[in-house]
C-alpha cells in the first residue's frame, strides 16, 4: 500500500546512497548490516522493557535497509542473490522485532497480548510466503491491506509510543495488526485462487482449439487422387483392333 512512498524516499536518501556509490561498500553488507542492527535493538531492549530506544533504533536501521536496493542499481550489481538475500534478511529482521516483545509480554505476564504478538509474526511470515511462492509458481498475489511496510510502521509505532507511556497503544496497535495481517493472508490467498483457476481455463480453451483445429485439418483433406489412365494396351486387344471385319454375302 505504501509503494506510492518509494519515490520520496528515493530522493531523500539519494545523496546517501550516491555517497556510498563511491566507496566499497556493497548492498549485500548494507541489507545484512541492517538486518544486524535491528535484531540487536529489538532483542537486546525489548525484553528488558526498553520499548522507545529499541523502537527508534529499529527503525533507521530499518530505513538504513531502504538504501541497498538504490545502491545496487547505481552499481550496477543488482541480482537474483541479492534480492533473495534481502528477503531473507527481512524475515530475520520481522522475527526480531516481534519476538523480542513477545519477550517482553512473556515477562509482564501479559500472555493474551504475547499470542496477539506471535500470531503477529507467523501472519507476517505466511503473507510473505503466500506471495513469494505464488510469484514461483508465475501467479498474481501482489495484493493487500497490510504488506511488510505497514507491518513495521504500525508495530514499530504502537511499541515505540507504549515506551513513552501512552495507554492503550500497544494493544490496539497489535490487534488491529493481527487482524490486518489475517485479511491481507485472505486476500492473497484468494488471489491465487482466481489467477490460477483463470489460467487453467485459459489453458483448456487452447488446448480444445488447437485439438479441433487438428481435427478439421484431417477431415478436409483432398481424397488421394486416381492413378492415371495408360495407353498400352494389351497384344490381344491390338489384334483384335486390327483384324478386318468379315464380308458381307452377295446372295439376295
Amino acid at each position: 500500500m505504501l509503494n506510492f512512498l518509494r519515490p520520496f524516499f528515493a530522493r531523500l536518501f539519494g545523496p546517501i546512497v550516491r555517497g556510498l556509490a563511491r566507496t566499497p561498500v556493497t548492498p549485500n553488507m548494507i541489507t545484512v548490516a541492517g538486518t544486524v542492527g535491528i535484531a540487536a535493538a529489538t532483542l537486546a531492549m525489548f525484553p528488558i522493557g526498553w520499548l522507545f530506544p529499541g523502537a527508534a533504533t529499529a527503525t533507521v536501521f530499518t530505513f538504513m535497509d531502504m538504501l541497498d536496493g538504490q545502491l545496487a542499481r547505481i552499481k550496477g550489481s543488482s541480482g537474483k542473490y541479492g534480492a533473495f538475500l534481502d528477503s531473507t534478511m527481512d524475515r530475520l529482521g520481522d522475527a526480531a522485532i516481534f519476538g523480542g516483545i513477545t519477550i517482553w509480554f512473556m515477562r509482564s505476564n501479559d500472555h493474551l497480548l504475547a499470542v496477539v504478538s506471535l500470531f503477529c509474526l507467523a501472519g507476517g511470515m505466511s503473507v510473505s510466503y503466500v506471495k513469494a511462492r505464488a510469484e514461483g509458481l508465475g501467479l498474481n498475489a501482489d495484493v493487500g491491506v497490510i504488506e511488510r511496510p505497514e507491518r513495521l510502521i504500525i508495530g514499530l509505532t504502537a511499541i515505540g509510543l507504549s515506551g513513552l507511556g501512552i495507554p492503550y497503544v500497544l494493544p490496539i496497535g497489535l490487534w488491529g495488526l493481527a487482524a490486518g495481517t489475517a485479511l491481507t493472508f485472505c486476500q492473497r490467498m484468494r488471489a491465487v485462487y482466481v489467477d490460477a483457476k483463470t489460467k487453467a481455463a485459459q489453458s483448456t480453451a487452447g488446448e480444445q482449439s488447437t485439438a479441433q483445429s487438428a481435427a478439421a485439418g484431417s477431415t478436409a483433406a483432398p481424397p488421394a487422387a486416381a492413378p492415371p489412365a495408360t495407353e498400352e494396351q494389351s497384344p490381344a486387344a491390338k489384334s483384335t483392333a486390327a483384324a478386318p471385319a468379315p464380308a458381307q454375302s452377295e446372295e439376295a
